[in-house]
Parts: C-alpha cells; structure tokens; sequence
C-alpha cells in the first residue's frame, strides 16, 4: 500500500510542476557555474542537479533522497542468509543502484525502490517536457 501512494504522490501536477521549477533553476545554476568545462563534466553536473532537485522535493523523507542530499558512499557488505546465491547477488546489485539503500533489509529496500522508481518517472517526464519546450524556443528563432 506504502508503495502504491509513493506513486501517486509523484504523478501528481502539483510535484511535477514543483520538480520542474527546481530543475530548471538547478540547471540555470550548472550553466553559470560550467562556464569552458568539458562536456563529460556538464553532463555530469546537470545529472548530479536532476538528481539534487528531485531528491530536495522528496524532503529527506525517503532514504534515497536524504543519500543523494548527503552523498555518502558506503560500501559496506550486506549478507542475505536466507536468499540463493543469485538472488542475494541481485538483491545486492539493487541496493547500490538506489541510493542509501546497500544495506536495508528485503522489505524497506523494495519499499524505496519502488519510490525511487516512481520518483524517476515524473523526473523524466519532466525533463521530456522541459526539453520540448526548449527545442520549440530554438525553432522559433
């Protein structure tokens, strides 16, 4: 149930209009700040704001979006007794694709991911919206 209102919260105008203003004033802060840098760097800048932007929406109410606000690195080891082998190793690998989650027991890890999933969606949708509304601007002129 817990997963099912994590999407409906982020599916709604009211936080994909809140997470586009803050992208854009993320990305407003990447430009002026990039200046000659390289494009793998800017590139990376403007992830690391997406990411910042849509973490900073989430609150600090979710434990990937107060990791991607901290940016800690952790890498400890998290043991799954009671799983196979290969499902303990995917278990694992999800745990470092979502951030602060390596080493959340079975339930709250699929609890956060399914956040975290529902939180990447409207920030694509996002960020789809922002990039046409770019490129019609570029075609006017």
């Amino acid at each position: 149930m817990e997963a099912k209102l994590g999407r409906q919260r982020w599916r709604s105008c009211r936080q994909k209009l809140s997470y586009t203003a803050e992208l854009v004033r993320a990305l407003r802060r990447v430009r002026g700040a990039s200046g000659s840098s390289s494009l793998r760097k800017s590139s990376w800048e403007v992830r690391e704001a997406a990411d910042r932007a849509l973490a900073a929406l989430a609150g600090g109410r979710s434990r990937w979006g107060a990791a991607i606000l901290a940016r800690r690195r952790r890498h400890g080891r998290r043991r799954w007794p009671s799983a196979p082998l290969e499902m303990a190793r995917k278990l694992k690998m999800l745990g470092r694709l979502v951030p602060g989650c390596s080493e959340l027991p079975l339930s709250a890890l699929l609890e956060e991911t399914s956040d975290y999933i529902a939180a990447l969606e409207m920030q694509v949708q996002a960020m789809k919206a922002l990039a046409r509304s770019i490129s019609s601007v570029d075609a006017s002129l």
